[in-house]
């Protein structure tokens, strides 16, 4: 897990920075998984939104993109509780974990190539501590890419395509297309496309 202070982007640190100027209350600081690492499933995010995740310090806590994910992660029996947009509430994971691509957020919610590269380091640390991990799944373009990567496999074996599978020696990927409102609000992704995704994992697990 990146240090609160990381440096290793000067570009996200100093985003970080101002914005800890501007809200003094708002997490502000790298985003840590969330969930236990003794699971079979990992959601691998791109990053933490300005006002959701950097905001509330737990992935896809506070902006659109977490109404759908836990909902749905609700109705495929991935959670349980109620997710309420706070870290604080009753949502409680179940045998899964979520984390992102990049920890901090990025200016217009893109991230450079060199930022994606340099904190792969931590995606690959929170695969190497889940020993029960079976399945990943990526959201969006991005994270597919970095886990990709992550998982030694040949891009050109395994290109991104919403429902995709990609099997990885002991892991399988699968991707879906991001859940944010920019893809729903245009038809890309449905709710009803995104909760296959994961009933499909449900299938699979067993």
């Amino acid at each position: 897990m990146p240090a609160r202070d990381c440096a290793l982007c000067p570009r996200l640190q100093a985003f970080r920075h101002d914005n800890r100027k501007k809200y003094p209350d708002w997490f502000n600081a790298p985003v840590p998984a969330f969930g236990d690492a003794d699971v079979e499933v990992l959601i691998v995010g791109l990053a933490p939104g300005l006002q959701g995740a950097n905001r509330t310090g737990r992935p896809f806590t506070g902006d659109y993109a977490g109404d759908l994910l836990y909902a749905t992660l609700l109705e495929t029996g991935f959670a349980e509780g109620k997710y309420e947009e706070r870290p604080d509430d009753s949502l409680k994971l179940r045998n899964c974990r979520i984390a992102n691509a990049v920890h901090c957020v990025p200016p217009q919610n893109k991230p450079l190539p060199l930022e994606i590269n340099t904190c792969r380091q931590f995606l690959i640390a929170r695969i190497h501590e889940m020993p029960q991990l079976r399945a990943i799944v990526a959201l969006g373009r991005i994270a597919h890419d970095s886990t990709v990567k992550t998982l030694g496999l040949s891009a050109s074996r395994a290109p991104f395509a919403h429902g995709a599978v990609h099997e990885a020696g002991k892991h399988r990927l699968y991707d879906s297309y991001h859940c944010s409102r920019y893809n729903t609000n245009t038809g890309v992704l449905t709710p009803e496309m995104f909760g296959s995704v994961f009933a499909r994992v449900r299938a699979d697990l067993g």
